[in-house]
């Protein structure tokens, strides 16, 4: 069984600790075993890598590292960092912004 998760792919999500706080941007990649995320031009690491087809040159390119999930909060429809709920509508449980109340996609 799968964990549930306050963040999915595809959010818009802001760092609310560590090196890049206060950055924001979508979420790219979950790992759940690991409890990390890949967001968006957040967490930027230099890696060295090889010629290959992508970057014939080789060299040093820039790449977003995960971050933990505890790191990360959901960004509503108006902009504000909130933690989520969850409560059933039609018969389908849906997450919800605790700050303003309105239903996260």
């Amino acid at each position: 069984m799968q964990k549930k998760l306050h963040i999915k792919k595809g959010d818009r999500v802001k760092v609310i600790a560590g090196e890049s706080k206060g950055s924001e941007g979508k979420v790219l990649f979950i790992d759940r075993d690991k409890n990390r995320a890949t967001v968006e031009g957040v967490n930027l690491v230099s890696v060295h890598t090889k010629p290959n087809a992508q970057h014939p040159d080789g060299g040093i390119i820039q790449k977003e590292a995960t971050v933990h999930l505890s790191n990360l909060m959901i960004v509503d429809g108006s902009g504000n960092a909130s933690r989520i709920g969850r409560k059933v509508e039609n018969g389908k449980i849906v997450r919800y912004s605790k700050k303003s109340g309105e239903n996260i996609k």
